[in-house]
């Protein structure tokens, strides 16, 4: 079955998790992804561990597995003139490049975008950096936890009785990939039309700020930033989470006919005629009155019994679930989430294509894993001479 990227050939430079987050997107979609990496050392997220999955010489971190599944690694010194100039021959056969160095660093290489547009006119160059080519913090470097922390996550992230919390995942380098993978589409399509690329330019610091949502736009027109408010929401009540009387449940009412239906179940049908109580805005307004009475009522029953009751009268609710628990859900087996990419364990892919879905992913690469592989294939290189670049360490 055809891949929607099939032919789609990828130049990954990238290391950690935004970029390549973002290529193992493009890989689950079909298309070709090259990882370059250092000789002897590879992507830093290679020794993120423990845990480990494998041992020896194939043992890889779990951090590494879950970005880089799909991927060809090819090990290439770029600091060697023989090496930037493999990557740029590379380059040229490329429809995408990815990389996540800091401002300016790949021009002493050759390897910028303006070096490699005058060699490939159609390469969808992506730079992934902490703040973008450009501004006062441009050569700065930025990490997921000061841009969660930077870009006013944590101030709506936490409890107010403690402190600010970061997100448990690497939120902001996700968002960044994902982000990264929208943008790399559109340039592609765009170049059906004037047969170019271009350059994008892709800033953890404009991702983590942009995905505020309604937090930013809180803000902004009322002019009062949001604060921490736990598990509770800012706009929508009740819509958080409740202590029962042998755990926690969450509930969210989305809406005032959904409300009515849970005041009628816990016995309390005149909260949906009350002018304080009846909507969204009111429920708001009178937080303080309503959320305590709600309170009391979850505390005095356990969370399967109050699982079966919200179930039956239809308002959305759900369990505070492990990581084991949410892989064990009757619908996480359904979906089939939890799953392998070659021998190795994987998270599944969550795009589904009726006619293109994403293909069996390869296993993570070992390091240099398909250096001879790739670079016989794509720039003709014979045994003899990848041994002797191998033996002046270029390769």
């Amino acid at each position: 079955m055809t891949k929607a990227l099939n032919g789609i050939k990828v130049l990954d430079l990238s290391r950690v998790l935004a970029g390549p987050w973002c290529t193992q997107m493009l890989g689950d979609l079909g298309a070709e992804i090259i990882k370059i990496e250092q000789p002897g050392k590879g992507d830093d997220t290679r020794g993120w561990g423990p845990p480990w999955h494998g041992e020896g010489e194939e043992r890889l971190s779990a951090y590494f597995l879950a970005a880089n599944r799909g991927k060809q690694s090819v090990t290439i010194d770029m600091a060697q003139p023989e090496g930037q100039e493999m990557i740029r021959a590379l380059a040229a056969q490329s429809d995408v490049l990815v990389e996540n160095f800091k401002l300016g660093g790949l021009a002493k290489y050759g390897l910028d975008y303006e070096s490699l547009k005058a060699i490939n006119p159609r390469l969808v160059y992506c730079s992934i950096t902490g703040f973008g080519q450009t501004g006062p913090r441009a050569a700065q470097p930025g990490y997921d936890f000061m841009i969660q922390g930077l870009a006013g996550m944590m101030s709506v992230t936490g409890d107010p009785s403690t402190e600010p919390q970061k997100s448990g995942v690497a939120y902001a380098d996700v968002m960044t990939g994902l982000h990264a993978v929208i943008a790399i589409l559109a340039a592609i399509t765009q170049r059906f039309e004037t047969g170019r690329g271009q350059h994008i330019d892709m800033a953890l610091f404009d991702v983590g700020v942009s995905t505020l949502a309604n937090q930013a736009l809180n803000y902004l027109v009322s002019g009062k930033a949001p604060g921490l408010v736990g598990n509770a929401h800012l706009n929508v009540v009740p819509y958080q989470l409740f202590a029962t009387l042998d755990g926690h449940i969450i509930l969210a009412v989305g809406n005032d006919g959904q409300f009515a239906r849970f005041a009628a179940l816990v016995d309390h049908p005149e909260w949906a005629d009350n002018p304080r109580f009846k909507t969204n805005a009111g429920r708001i307004e009178n937080r303080s009155a309503l959320i305590p009475q709600i309170a009391a009522l979850m505390a005095a029953r356990t969370s399967a019994d109050w699982a079966a009751a919200l179930d039956a009268a239809g308002i959305p609710f759900g369990p505070v679930n492990s990581i084991e628990q949410a892989l064990a859900d009757p619908q996480a087996i359904a979906r089939g989430l939890s799953t392998t990419a070659g021998e190795r364990p994987a998270i599944a892919s969550p795009l589904r294509l009726s006619d293109s879905p994403p293909r069996p992913a390869t296993a993570p690469p070992l390091l240099g894993e398909q250096t001879e592989a790739v670079l016989g294939a794509k720039l003709g290189l014979s045994a003899q001479q990848l041994d002797d670049l191998r033996l002046r360490g270029v390769i």
